[in-house]
């Protein structure tokens, strides 16, 4: 039995089901993935659940950035700043392929928020506390200078830009990875598994959680030492399950995204820029496309289904127009977008933007561990805080002594590629292995940076499937990828794949369209869905696929 295979669904539930775990953790987004593979990692038996997708909350709508926290200074945040300063180069060690430095570009203006002087000291403050390595260190660009970098800026007031690194991330495939990681350490993982009630024993303290399979209404119970919470946007709604909220609660904020084609937005270097109402916006090109957010404001609506709204689009493409006075973008050049819900803890009288990003544990009574809070890059240190937090309750409990985290060194899945050094001979001699495949450097070169390591299972598929793949009427790319999507990465709907596998949706959204139909046919036929299911995963695809473009008219 594969152990992240969707072909083995109900065998990793009667799994579940059948034995008692140490460590059971809700929420499949980075916390979780983060937390059940260092868990894993120390031995400890990890069971992990999420009802919807991995990464499709928070996970997969963020900024894609792993990025320190330059904004926090301003907060007068340090001791954030240092920690997830530093973690940034861990992170991109351990998965260079789903993670690489980007150089940033911070121009200021007369009358900006900020000014040269002030823009030069905080970022030399930020290379300290974030350990920045030589290479890497930021540097002051006159006008000029910042003009020639990037031509579009806003020539106006013009008096220079800070330039220093940043990360940017695939988001959702840095969460797979993680979780996969896990599992090749005997983690046990399902999606679309939902937490309906807890299990507790006489004295009240909580021993498990009663999950349903939302794919086939099955319900199972998962014993367990313990429980971690890590269910981001809805770490409230469980605790309240657990009648436990009280004390510190979420504040949810949105953040929206707008995706332009390079022929209509041909921006070539990423801009931090601010706005007249002291927000902080991105615009990063990517992949033939450049995408712009984030909006900050407070969210109250459906937290699995957030909506992009006429409101948030206008504010980005005003930004747009006011950084960039010559990109002459509009509505509909809006080619795709997101919406993110960030879980912040509640703090009185500040504004969104302002609320801190620290990540807290609160235990409860019954004994049900919740984090929340927190950014994507700290992600593993958050994992490991938690974890500590459920070992020396074990200790204490059960006598049961586990290890310190070993994650710091550790390649995430597709990582094993002896770091960014590493990388870049590996890439060089797996694109010549695609090429030699048939396939042209460039799809070669995409399918290493997407998949690190594992691409060699992708070539293997698509050398030895192609008569599959031609009998499926599938592209033997797209083919190669869908299968090992189906045997390796646990993708069940078609926006598994389409928007957490691939990031097709974001980034390539005539892509999707081109192969949605044979996809949704070959697994329709692999996965043995019924007429119904087939129909309602379509429509959940293109409902996704319509709301990229057209926001609602509400905001």
């Amino acid at each position: 039995m594969k152990p992240f295979s969707s072909y083995y669904r109900q065998e990793q539930f009667e799994k579940l089901n059948k034995e008692q775990w140490d460590i059971l953790v809700i929420g499949g987004g980075i916390t979780g993935s983060g937390i059940a593979l260092d868990a894993a990692s120390r031995g400890m038996k990890t069971a992990v659940v999420e009802m919807q997708d991995f990464a499709a909350g928070t996970s997969s709508r963020s900024t894609k950035l792993v990025h320190g926290g330059l904004r926090y200074l301003k907060q007068f945040e340090v001791k954030m700043v240092a920690e997830v300063g530093k973690e940034r180069e861990i992170v991109y060690e351990n998965g260079p392929h789903v993670t690489t430095p980007e150089w940033m570009m911070l121009p200021f203006h007369e009358g900006g928020n900020f000014g040269p002087f002030t823009t030069n000291i905080g970022l030399r403050v930020y290379d300290y506390l974030a350990g920045v390595k030589k290479s890497e260190r930021r540097t002051m660009l006159s006008p000029e200078e910042t003009l020639e970098h990037e031509p579009l800026v806003k020539r106006d007031g013009l008096k220079g830009a800070g330039f220093y690194v940043e990360y940017k991330t695939d988001d959702a495939r840095l969460t797979l990875e993680v979780m996969k990681k896990a599992v090749d350490y005997g983690a046990v993982s399902a999606n679309y598994a939902k937490v309906i009630d807890f299990l507790y024993n006489e004295q009240g303290t909580i021993e498990g959680a009663i999950v349903e399979d939302t794919i086939s209404g099955e319900t199972y119970q998962i014993q367990a030492k313990k429980v971690v919470n890590a269910g981001g946007p809805w770490v409230d709604e469980l605790r309240e399950m657990d009648g436990s909220k009280k004390g510190k609660t979420l504040q949810l904020t949105k953040g929206a995204h707008l995706v332009f084609d390079q022929d209509a937005f041909p921006l070539k270097q990423a801009v931090y820029f601010d706005t007249p109402d002291s927000r902080m916006i991105f615009a990063i090109p990517r992949d033939g496309k450049t995408y712009v957010g984030t909006t900050d404001t407070e969210y109250d609506g459906d937290i699995s289904h957030p909506k992009l709204t006429t409101v948030d689009r206008d504010y980005i493409l005003d930004a747009i127009h006011l950084m960039f006075p010559s990109v002459d973008v509009n509505a509909d050049d809006v080619e795709s977008s997101w919406v993110g819900v960030r879980p912040l803890i509640h703090e009185e009288g500040k504004d969104p933007s302002e609320i801190s990003r620290k990540d807290e544990i609160f235990t409860s009574d019954s004994g049900l561990i919740s984090m929340a809070g927190g950014k994507l890059t700290g992600y593993r240190k958050m994992s490991q805080s938690a974890v500590n937090l459920v070992r020396d309750q074990l200790a204490e409990e059960y006598g049961i002594r586990y290890s310190d985290s070993e994650t710091i060194h550790m390649p995430i899945s597709g990582g094993e590629v002896n770091g960014s050094k590493g990388f870049k001979k590996f890439k060089a001699e797996r694109v010549q292995i695609g090429e030699s495949m048939g396939l042209s450097a460039e799809q070669a070169n995409k399918l290493v940076n997407l998949y690190g390591a594992n691409v060699d299972t992708v070539f293997q598929v698509y050398k030895d499937k192609k008569q599959v793949a031609e009998k499926a009427q599938i592209d033997p790319v797209v083919f190669a990828q869908l299968v090992v999507a189906l045997e390796y990465e646990f993708a069940y709907k078609p926006v598994d794949f389409f928007v957490r596998r691939t990031g097709a949706l974001f980034f390539n959204i005539a892509w999707v369209r081109e192969h949605q139909d044979s996809v949704v046919d070959f697994m329709a036929t692999e996965l043995d869905w019924t007429t119904p299911q087939k129909q309602g995963y379509k429509d959940e695809l293109n409902q996704l696929l319509n709301e990229a473009v057209k926001p609602v008219e509400i905001g």
